[in-house]
């Protein structure tokens, strides 16, 4: 007796020193197990018992207090989750979401408390950190300094990443602005481009085991926007905050807040398919709208004369050529670009605006974020970086009828940056206007919480395919990538449905697009934005088939329900969205070679649908298809080809 008591005595220390909390999925497949051992708390994830990310750190030191050892379990509290809320801007119009979650209070050795929250959700994570201010004497101001959160794959894994490139480099220095080349299946051990690690989203394929997508959402003005570092054996990737040479160099790296605090939400979403990973809402479910719309803001379609007539078109006739383009297609917008304070001019504009609204057509116009950010030359500037000179030109806009902006060339993910965005989107809402972001970082739930928010840029974009015929080849790798990434996690402003088949005005020179008809028109779908840049050319109306521009008119922008029919990244894609009660399914061929796909299309079964493909000449033709009673399907898509079954 006396020797079992003294073995109870001598292992009480250690089994203090260990504690577990497991959380799962309202379905019980996937499941997070949370562990504090020797003052480290960890997490790890598994899907089916299946393990999907191994033991990963977590933790974060402030100036307050260093959460990152000598941590110790105090308590925890589970409770069922349920939101029900409606969305208009991202792949489906209504949410339920459902998930369990678990409060765990942790201590340093100073009695410093931190709470991990966790919503488990059948195929989501999201996860962050609330400091508490415990004390009447505590600070209340601190600084975030850094996170030792990670992320630790198994090691069969490979990823879909791309690098986040240097500061201040690139176009008149406006970089970083997540416009890299993505990997596609490569290494995790392989070192980023320029050595700073990947923006998010980071998709990875974990063997025979599935699929796992990592980002962050709820990123406002009260943090910074963070990105991954570079693999490492040990610990994996790791948060990483901003680089100092940011935002030409001024502000701070770190986060600084006022306690009681949360950080951002770490998201994970995992799926023996990829079908979970496009379809998920996570970058939304946690988040709550940070103020109401101040009106009811349309969705629809815009021309845009920059991409193939660039700066030279940015005058008044050639603008007049756009609305009226824009006005034949049945568009609610046109999108004047940069140089229209000095090429057109303020009243003008006016005289514009008011051609454009007779027309039954609204102007979006350009500005340069400006301040001191990058030495972009393009005008106008000094509207938008300051509270006083945005209520100026706001209320201007206004006046004259201007329906949205498009902002470009920002600084960088530093919190002085991410004051900028929110800053222009609210000032923006008590005037009417609905905001694009170009040259930009990746928007984190910003649909949810910015009701006059449409999209960002934060990719590669069409701009490349014009500049670039390197860019020209890959366009088809890139927007077969894109749904299961970039645009799983955010609406994607790509810049255009390119419809020239050269890159030129004469729509003769220059370099050729190496897409189909039907890939273009069928990436309005697969691409995700409210607001759908439809890149078409005067010369269009003559050139293109019937059929085409007859589809090109009927395209909706919104959609009530997004579903993943087949695909696999940078190969080929094939998404079924709804928009009321119409079904549209596009499919894009990434590849060289045709191919052909059996789909199981079981909201179509019986039916006989249009069949839109492409002929010989890669141009679009109309067809119709039986879907059998089953709901299967038996398609054809061209090398660097497209269809739409509606």
């Amino acid at each position: 007796m006396r020797t079992r008591l003294l073995l109870l005595t001598l292992l009480c220390p250690l089994m203090m020193m260990a504690e577990q909390k497991e959380v799962k999925s309202p379905d019980g497949r996937l499941a997070v197990k949370v562990s504090v051992e020797n003052g480290i708390a960890t997490y790890g994830v598994t899907y089916d018992g299946v393990e999907m990310l191994k033991p990963s750190r977590l933790g974060l030191r402030s100036s307050f207090g260093d959460y990152t050892k000598g941590l110790s379990y105090m308590s925890d509290k589970e409770e069922a989750v349920e939101k029900h809320y409606d969305i208009s801007r991202t792949k489906t119009s209504h949410v339920d979401f459902k998930a369990n979650r678990l409060d765990m209070t942790l201590k340093n050795e100073h009695g410093q408390q931190l709470v991990v929250t966790f919503l488990v959700a059948n195929n989501d994570i999201a996860f962050q950190y609330t400091l508490l201010r415990q004390w009447r004497n505590d600070t209340r101001s601190i600084v975030i300094e850094e996170e030792e959160t990670s992320f630790r794959l198994p090691d069969e894994t490979t990823a879909f990443l791309s690098p986040q490139s240097d500061a201040m480099i690139g176009f008149a220095q406006t970089k970083p602005s997540y416009e890299e080349v993505y990997s596609a299946d490569a290494p995790m051990v392989q070192k980023s481009l320029y050595g700073h690690g990947y923006v998010f989203p980071a998709l990875f394929h974990v063997g025979n085991k599935g699929w796992v997508l990592i980002s962050e959402t709820g990123v406002t003005s009260a943090y910074v926007g963070s990105h991954l570092s570079d693999y490492d054996e040990e610990n994996g990737y790791t948060i990483a905050y901003p680089m100092k040479e940011e935002n030409n160099g001024i502000g701070s790296t770190s986060a600084s807040i006022a306690l009681p605090a949360s950080t951002p939400w770490r998201t994970i979403t995992v799926g023996k398919t990829l079908k979970p990973i496009v379809e998920t809402t996570i970058p939304f479910d946690p988040l709550t709208p940070l103020y109401e719309p101040s009106q009811e803001y349309q969705p629809g379609r815009y021309t845009w004369s920059w991409l193939i007539w660039q700066d030279e078109s940015c005058n008044y006739d050639d603008q007049v050529t756009f609305i009226d383009l824009a006005a034949k297609m049945g568009y609610e917008y046109c999108l004047v670009d940069a140089w229209w304070d000095t090429n057109i001019g303020r009243d003008k504009i006016a005289d514009l605006s008011r051609y454009a609204q007779s027309k039954g057509v609204s102007l979006l116009l350009w500005y340069n974020s400006n301040g001191h950010a990058n030495n972009a030359p393009q005008g106008p500037f000094d509207c938008m970086n300051t509270n006083i000179a945005r209520e100026r030109e706001m209320a201007w806009m206004k006046s004259i009828g201007v329906k949205g902006i498009k902002v470009d060339f920002f600084g960088g993910d530093k919190q002085q940056t991410l004051q900028l965005y929110e800053d222009i989107l609210s000032d923006a809402n008590k005037y009417g206007l609905q905001c694009v972001f170009h040259g930009c970082t990746l928007p984190r739930g910003w649909e949810r919480l910015y009701p006059n928010y449409v999209a960002s840029e934060a990719v590669l974009a069409s701009e490349n395919v014009f500049f670039d015929p390197n860019a020209a080849i890959r366009e088809p790798f890139d927007l077969t990538l894109h749904p299961f990434c970039r645009n799983a996690v955010a609406s994607m402003d790509w810049g255009g449905t390119i419809m020239n088949r050269f890159m030129s005005k004469d729509n003769k020179s220059r370099h050729p697009r190496k897409t189909t008809d039907m890939f273009e028109i069928a990436s309005a779908i697969t691409v995700q934005t409210s607001v759908q840049c439809m890149a078409i050319q005067p010369n269009n109306l003559k050139e293109l088939p019937k059929v085409e521009l007859d589809l090109m008119k009927s395209l909706p922008t919104t959609w009530d329900e997004t579903r993943l029919i087949d695909g696999y990244p940078g190969k080929y894609v094939v998404l079924a969205r709804r928009h009321g009660n119409q079904w549209y399914i596009a499919g894009l061929n990434g590849e060289k070679a045709i191919k052909r796909l059996t789909l199981q299309l079981p909201m179509l079964a019986g039916k006989t649908v249009s069949y839109y493909t492409d002929n010989v000449k890669g141009y679009g033709e109309l067809k119709t298809l039986k879907v059998d009673k089953k709901g299967q399907a038996k398609v054809v898509i061209q090398p660097n080809g497209g269809i739409i079954l509606r």
